[in-house]
């Protein structure tokens, strides 16, 4: 098994993947390899005088062989319950040798099992399956994932009181984005945050308003103007009656 090493300052620094294997391994109950070697250390140097009777030797073995058969089939539940976790979202908790904690998430890639252990590949990196913290729902993940988004969104906005009709997209995106939401997506938004955006919706159609009563005002000076000209044609217009009413009395 190859885990890879992290290097920090020219110090080689334990990584969670790292810490994770050793501990299991370090957690690696005896296999029957090793029982046989004790074993056969055990009859090397037994009392000559008071040696080991070959019944105790067979009870002996007989207890080893269904601890193994237990073993394997802790390893076999193990294995099985690990191979479910393939492509689910899941969060690893391991702690460093100098004691700091760690939590990883990702995506398990495969499985894969050495000496009696089940490991997950999350990024290229394995992790003892004792590790696995949590399994997290693909429904819970898309909310969370939605909510960090919205608040960083949120964060990134103008204070109130600086807001300008350019931020206006920015406000009905977000608008749209909470709308489009199902109520349980909505509730990983704080009430803070659902507040802060009825602020700035509110504060956004009074700019609007306010950037609108301007062009309207604009637009009411130009019939204004229009109106000057036509009242000074109507009064050459009737500068004419006169001249016309004159022509008459002549």
């Amino acid at each position: 098994m190859s885990v890879s090493a992290v290097v920090e300052n020219g110090k080689i620094v334990e990584s969670a993947s790292e810490s994770s294997v050793k501990k299991a391994n370090a957690q690696s109950g005896l296999d029957k390899d090793a029982f046989l070697q004790l074993l056969v250390a055990q009859m090397k140097y037994q009392d000559p005088l008071e040696p080991t009777s070959n019944t105790e030797y067979i009870s002996q073995y007989a207890q080893f062989s269904q601890v193994e058969q237990i073993q394997n089939m802790a390893s076999t539940m193990e294995l099985s319950r690990a191979s479910t976790m393939v492509g689910k979202m899941v969060e690893v908790k391991t702690t460093d040798s100098k004691g700091d904690t760690k939590l990883i998430q990702g995506t398990v890639e495969y499985v894969t099992y050495e000496r009696n252990k089940a490991f997950v590949s999350i990024d290229g990196n394995l992790y003892s399956v004792d590790d696995v913290h949590a399994v997290i729902d693909e429904t819970y993940q898309t909310a969370f994932e939605l909510a960090s988004a919205f608040i960083a969104a949120m964060d990134r906005l103008p204070s109130i009181n600086n807001l300008t009709i350019k931020d206006k997209e920015a406000v009905e995106a977000l608008q749209k984005g909470y709308n489009s939401m199902t109520a349980y997506q909505q509730g990983y938004i704080s009430d803070e945050y659902v507040k802060k955006l009825q602020k700035y919706v509110q504060r956004m159609a009074e700019i609007v308003e306010i950037e609108g009563g301007d062009d309207k005002d604009e637009d009411e000076e130009k019939p204004g103007e229009s109106t000057g000209t036509e009242g000074t044609e109507s009064e050459g217009d009737a500068g004419g009656g006169d001249s016309a009413g004159a022509a008459q009395t002549v």
